[in-house]
């Protein structure tokens, strides 16, 4: 008979042993080297393990204190993003959990405030760095796509608040801690020239384009940024998705004047 052929997937982020008395079970599994339930379970953050997740290297201090920071930053965009809301609007109208945070995740997808917008905006990093007359000219002519896509183009520069009328406090404040912690050059230089990009744009800056200047520092690519952007989000989608469900429609303020009830 011919010997059968076993089939492999091919990965370098995951590496796995089965156990002697069941080879669909793992006994062993590594992370970027690190053996996962043996070592990092007891000695890695959260935070530490995610960024080896995704890079496949320990985080230097900083680093780390700068994801966490962004992270906490971005954990509840609250009610007024567009994501929680959409989130919220499932909870309260009975829909699965799983489609609550689904609706998070469509609706915080975007270009307007949402990951594609920080996927743009890592792509600005790539193009102009640190160079303000790059960044000017840039904004002043954006790229054009140059075929059929399913996102359409951007309608403002990204990183920007197009309904904004001043960058507001929470922003400058994160912009200021992830400065402290992480030693970023990116971050720094956004601070830096603010007020000038913010002319440029038209618009002040917004939480997407400071978790961009921090994903920059942090030397990820623009989708690999977009996805943890969304991920970072998905935890205040979720508790306030639960809040809603367990309050009822009868006091969601979004409907009060849309529910005829029959007499």
């Amino acid at each position: 008979m011919p010997e059968e052929i076993v089939e492999t997937i091919e990965t370098k982020i995951w590496r796995e042993t089965p156990e002697s008395d069941n080879q669909f079970a793992a006994a062993s599994c590594f992370c970027g080297g690190y053996d996962v339930y043996g070592d990092l379970l007891k000695n890695a953050s959260y935070i530490d393990y995610l960024y080896l997740l995704f890079k496949q290297q320990q985080p230097t201090p900083e680093q780390s204190a700068l994801l966490e920071g962004l992270a906490v930053a971005l954990a509840n965009p609250g009610p007024r993003d567009h994501s929680v809301r959409a989130a919220m609007s499932a909870g309260v109208g009975g829909s699965t959990h799983a489609s609550a945070l689904i609706a998070a995740l469509s609706v915080g997808a975007g270009n307007l405030g949402g990951s594609r917008e920080v996927f743009h905006a890592m792509e600005y990093w790539q193009q102009c760095g640190t160079s303000l007359e790059a960044w000017q000219q840039l904004i002043k002519e954006p790229p054009q796509l140059g075929r059929e896509d399913v996102w359409l183009p951007m309608e403002h520069a990204p990183g920007f608040d197009p309904n904004g009328v001043s960058c507001p406090t929470p922003v400058k404040q994160t912009l200021a801690h992830l400065i402290d912690v992480g030693k970023g050059s990116h971050l720094q230089w956004l601070n830096d020239n603010r007020t000038a990009l913010e002319e440029f744009a038209g618009c002040p800056l917004a939480f997407s384009g400071v978790a961009a200047a921090a994903l920059q520092d942090l030397e990820f690519l623009p989708e690999q940024a977009e996805m943890l952007f969304l991920l970072l989000r998905l935890p205040g989608a979720a508790v306030h998705s639960l809040e809603q469900e367990r309050l009822g429609w009868r006091k969601y303020p979004f409907f009060a004047n849309g529910f005829k009830l029959n007499p």
